[in-house]
């Protein structure tokens, strides 16, 4: 076996006390808690327990009322900012991860500051005082929620871009800058199929509330929200893409050994079977996405009583998971027929 500067964290960790620090990155290792609490963990496993926490606290969300609910979904919001921005440490570092993480969140939060004290790009609406302390009129979970939802969309939008450019030909490359908007279209469409399910559930529980203006609505929410939300999280994708290069994907923070590193793919693919991503750190930004997209559709049709928001959400976000998540059969046989073509 030859050395390495970095040690692979696949193999055991170094005996003896757990490195302080940042060497501890290095050795694929991360502090959870505080003091005698604290436990070591592997980087790699840390996105999967929040996300675990996170599907959780959301199984639950229906079976509380009050303020139990409003504390369910502010720590579900954290939990799955933590499972997020981890999984992008995973796939690109921490610096990174840590950048886009500031620069969604505020992205969000200005674009809500804005919204509140203008009815733009929004419309008029105002936050309660349900969901916690507020920062320019806006609750402070609130950017969180921009960020632990932009990192799955991004990951969703390039898997989109990549379907809908897989010609195989080196010509492909020149046409990055459409790539990148149709990633960013395709992002902020992600966030705004989101957010059909997650404002109607939010203005019934009194989080936030809009002023009747008489303006076109769809289920209750005016529909300047949803183009609010689009232009907001094109922003937010583009930003986000321009932080986390998908050159930059293939090197874990765990170093050259890493999961990430050994998984390296092409493009924005890093696909396993059936269009599930190799990378662990993609895999559970898509476990995410697809849980938020089936427990939504199930919550709103099961336990709230929305058809119509099921069925608004379910259709716009279905799209685009089917259009980046299903297997690509076509476009693999065309690189197939160019690859023996020799071209």
């Amino acid at each position: 076996m030859t050395s390495s500067p970095v040690p692979d964290p696949s193999h055991s960790a170094p005996s003896g006390p757990a490195p302080s620090g940042p060497a501890s990155f290095r050795f694929g290792l991360v502090r959870v808690g505080r003091g005698p609490f604290s436990v070591w963990m592997r980087i790699g496993a840390v996105p999967w327990v929040a996300a675990a926490v996170t599907i959780g606290l959301q199984i639950s969300y229906p079976l509380t009322s009050g303020d139990q609910r409003a504390a369910v979904t502010v720590f579900s919001v954290v939990a799955f900012f933590t499972a997020s921005v981890s999984a992008t440490a995973v796939t690109h570092g921490p610096a990174r991860a840590t950048a886009a993480a500031g620069a969604a969140g505020g992205i969000g939060l200005l674009a809500e500051a804005v919204g509140v004290h203008s009815g733009w790009p929004f419309g008029d609406y105002s936050y309660g005082t349900a969901l916690g302390p507020k920062l320019a009129g806006v609750p402070v979970v609130v950017p969180l929620a921009w960020t632990m939802m932009g990192l799955p969309a991004l990951m969703l939008g390039r898997r989109c871009a990549a379907r809908l450019d897989r010609t195989g030909r080196p010509a492909a490359a020149r046409r990055a800058t459409a790539r990148r908007a149709v990633t960013a279209l395709a992002g902020g469409a992600t966030l705004t199929a989101w957010d059909l399910f997650l404002d109607p559930q939010m203005v019934a529980e009194d989080y936030w509330s809009w002023e009747s203006g008489g303006g076109p609505a769809l289920n209750g929410i005016p529909v300047s929200n949803a183009a609010g939300w689009l232009l907001v999280g094109i922003v937010v994708t583009g930003a986000l893409a321009a932080l986390l290069p998908e050159s930059n994907a293939a090197a874990s923070a765990a170093g050259p050994g890493g999961p990430a590193a050994r998984t390296r793919g092409r493009g924005g693919g890093h696909t396993g079977g059936a269009g599930v991503p190799a990378d662990p750190g993609r895999r559970v930004l898509m476990v995410l996405l697809v849980w938020t997209y089936l427990s939504s559709v199930l919550a709103n049709l099961a336990f709230f009583g929305r058809p119509g928001v099921a069925l608004a959400g379910g259709v716009a976000m279905g799209m685009l998971l089917g259009l980046g998540v299903l297997p690509d059969r076509r476009g693999a046989a065309r690189r197939g027929n160019l690859a023996r073509s020799g071209n």
